[in-house]
């Protein structure tokens, strides 16, 4: 007999709109608090204090428009934040301050988040969709030179990138991108040469989400189908369909894979957040509790596993947190 889902182990109101975005960073030593970002529709990104469950600071940097990426850069005191006032944000919270230190100006009218990836002490690459619909730029930073511009050949015909992964196999390295497009198609594109090593066409729609495990050399996306696809990557470096999950309800907002690679949540249109086990893609749980579309799904870094948070941001302007299957 399956166990009833459980209620969320508490929610964060006070966004007073819709939740686009959320990134933890709880892995840091006490006496720092473990904090999670959220970003809105109103232009506000809340730091949320999970100790208190309140917020801590609110942060005003994009001219009051939509806030649909957070992620921080090497600990909480530093954060990029990306809205639809086309500009990432890049700022300073040490020491109580909310100031925004530097910004890319990215003159791209989309909603395709941002990619970041570590490459050395202080060094990133950042993609990001371009100026010119169908093509990714990819930014060092902090220091914002241009590493390459990804364009799909002449009448490839991929539409608007929707989904961007950055990912390397291990430090030292090559660094490559997996990219969702409008057609339906996932691309792994090498950065060093920037051109597309393999296509596949794994949705009749645009692709919304995708996440990627390199340790398995394993994918999976979400699109406005009552579809998720699941796709590899063999050792000559080309995507193949793995399988395909048929869903209840069509529309798939957000996938992300739990840091342990054991489970992967969806954040769904119909309301609901879907929890899967990774390894087979059989279905774990389905948590409902919000009224409106999920827009965000966000694992906690907890480096204990029984502390280990899933967060959700929905439509409704609630923010809800779970703990779920912590036993490792």
């Amino acid at each position: 007999m399956a166990l009833p889902p459980p209620d969320p182990q508490f929610v964060l109101r006070g966004t007073s709109a819709a939740v686009h975005t959320l990134h933890f960073s709880c892995s840091s030593q006490e006496p720092d608090v473990p904090v999670l970002f959220s970003g809105s529709e109103n232009g506000f990104i809340h730091v949320w204090n999970m100790k208190t469950h309140r917020v801590d600071a609110a942060l005003d940097g994009h001219g009051r428009k939509s806030v649909y990426c957070v992620e921080t850069m090497g600990g909480k005191d530093r954060l990029l934040s990306q809205g639809r006032d086309q500009r990432i944000c890049l700022w300073d919270l040490a020491e109580g301050r909310t100031s925004v230190t530097d910004s890319v100006f990215t003159e791209n009218v989309g909603f395709c988040r941002c990619s970041l990836l570590k490459v050395a002490q202080g060094r990133w690459l950042m993609a990001v969709a371009a100026k010119a619909l169908e093509e990714v730029q990819v930014l060092e930073l902090p220091s914002k030179i241009s590493v390459c511009t990804l364009k799909p050949d002449v009448g490839a015909k991929l539409g608007m990138p929707m989904c961007l992964k950055l990912w390397q196999l291990n430090c030292g390295s090559q660094p490559l991108l997996l990219a969702g497009y409008e057609d339906g198609s996932v691309v792994l594109w090498n950065l060093s040469v920037g051109k597309a090593l393999s296509q596949l066409v794994c949705h009749q729609e645009p692709v919304m989400s995708l996440d990627f495990d390199s340790e398995k050399a394993k994918g999976i996306s979400g699109s406005s189908e009552k579809v998720l696809s699941i796709w590899s990557l063999d050792e000559q470096q080309n995507l193949q369909v793995y399988k395909t999950h048929k869903l209840v309800n069509a529309g798939i907002s957000d996938i992300t894979i739990r840091p342990d690679k054991k489970i992967l949540a969806t954040a769904g249109w119909d309301h609901r957040i879907r929890i899967f086990g990774w390894k087979k893609l059989k279905p774990l749980a389905v948590l409902d509790y919000h009224t409106a579309t999920v827009h965000c799904v966000s694992f906690s870094d907890h480096e204990n596993p029984s502390e280990r948070l899933l967060a959700a941001g929905s439509k409704d302007h609630r923010i809800s947190i779970w703990s779920i299957y912590t036993e490792t």
